[in-house]
């Protein structure tokens, strides 16, 4: 990746998750990040491309959170958790403003536009991810596993954007231990 085009990136992904998609315009991109209106257009032909590498960047951000979280030969219901840390220490950041694929699938809801299939791959290999995880963590259930952890998770990171992240967090954190330890009726003892 060339300076500029990392330094027109870098900047429109900071502008974009602060104020929104639609209200950060071209000529502030390229104000901020210090280039001309040809090297941007260079690297990204239309503003939509530089919201989907945006996402993309998010989303390859994200992947390497998950693999680490992986990597650490830990239990696989550790690495839920830890993924689950991972997130509750986002939505308590000081600069947090929810979930990006969330904000821009609010912005942009046409099924068919390149940056709502961005969000839409995104939580595709999320919930693949997941029920991998619950899946080898032995539930039987684990797809309804994965959803219910999604849900938990957009709606902490939309709550933690809204008001005191603390106790959003500890519910979240709480919904993920119910999530582990939850079996179903054909596997509760005695039944």
């Amino acid at each position: 990746m060339s300076e500029a085009r990392a330094r027109l990136l870098s900047t429109a992904s900071r502008l974009f998750y602060a104020e929104g998609l639609h209200s950060v315009g071209i000529d502030r991109i390229i104000a901020t990040a210090g280039v001309t209106r040809a090297t941007l257009y260079r690297h990204f032909p239309s503003k939509d491309d530089l919201v989907v590498a945006y996402l993309t960047q998010a989303d390859e951000a994200i992947r390497a959170r998950v693999d680490a979280a992986r990597a650490e030969g830990i239990s696989t219901d550790d690495v839920v958790r830890t993924i689950g840390r991972s997130i509750a220490d986002d939505i308590q950041g000081p600069t947090f403003r929810g979930c990006a694929f969330l904000n821009a699938a609010a912005e942009y809801p046409d099924p068919d536009h390149p940056v709502h299939r961005a969000v839409l791959e995104h939580r595709a290999w999320f919930l693949d991810t997941m029920t991998q995880l619950f899946g080898e963590t032995g539930k039987p259930d684990a797809e309804p596993a994965a959803r219910h952890f999604i849900m938990l998770r957009d709606g902490a990171m939309t709550a933690g954007s809204l008001t005191d992240p603390a106790p959003i967090v500890e519910t979240f954190l709480r919904g993920i231990e119910g999530l582990l330890t939850y079996r179903s009726r054909d596997q509760q003892p005695g039944t």
